[in-house]
């Protein structure tokens, strides 16, 4: 939904929640959110980190 016509601070609010209120919801995520971020290892004890 694009506002960027809108100069009225509050008339681009009140179109943009209208926009939300009318938009379907959205599902539930299936997998939890980050899972496919990279691991980071743990440093093996008495190594410095730098």
């Amino acid at each position: 939904m694009d506002t960027t016509k809108i100069e009225d601070r509050q008339e681009r609010k009140k179109v943009k929640r209208a926009a939300r209120k009318k938009a379907a919801p959205k599902a539930k995520r299936t997998t939890p959110r980050g899972s496919n971020k990279k691991k980071v290892k743990k440093l093996a004890r008495g190594q410095s980190k730098r």
